[in-house]
């Protein structure tokens, strides 16, 4: 009976390892790009647009956060005017996310200013 008793408990230990669960895969290291893009543009809505900052009282935040593309973005049009091509596009693509930030705007004065803001906000700095 000792043979049979052995090869019974080594079957249950074995159905038994054969039903335990796979460890999860270690976590992405850095953030995903819309969880940037969204630190992003709440600051950028709230610095930009709505606190009546004179450099963007002419224009208008678009955003696009649920993209198919994997690349969440925003875009910065002319007020008024949604249907012409943006001035402004900040997107993020991967993980940890690439931050940038393209279009007419950025061939401008303000371009710098635009270029810190979002590199302080995609860090998770709160302030304008």
């Amino acid at each position: 009976m000792r043979p049979f008793l052995c090869l019974a408990l080594m079957s249950t230990a074995t159905v038994l390892a054969a039903c335990k669960p796979e460890a999860p895969p270690p976590p992405s290291r850095g953030q995903s790009a819309l969880d940037v893009m969204e630190l992003v543009a709440v600051a950028a809505n709230r610095c930009w647009f709505k606190s009546g900052d004179p450099a963007f009282k002419a224009y208008s935040m678009a955003p696009e956060l649920n993209s198919f593309s994997g690349k969440p973005r925003f875009l910065v049009v002319r007020k008024g005017s949604p249907d012409i091509r943006p001035l402004l596009v900040v997107q993020a693509e991967g993980r940890p996310a690439r931050l940038d930030a393209f279009g007419p705007m950025m061939n401008e004065a303000g371009s710098e200013r635009i270029r810190k803001d979002v590199t302080h906000w995609a860090k998770g700095g709160k302030d304008c």
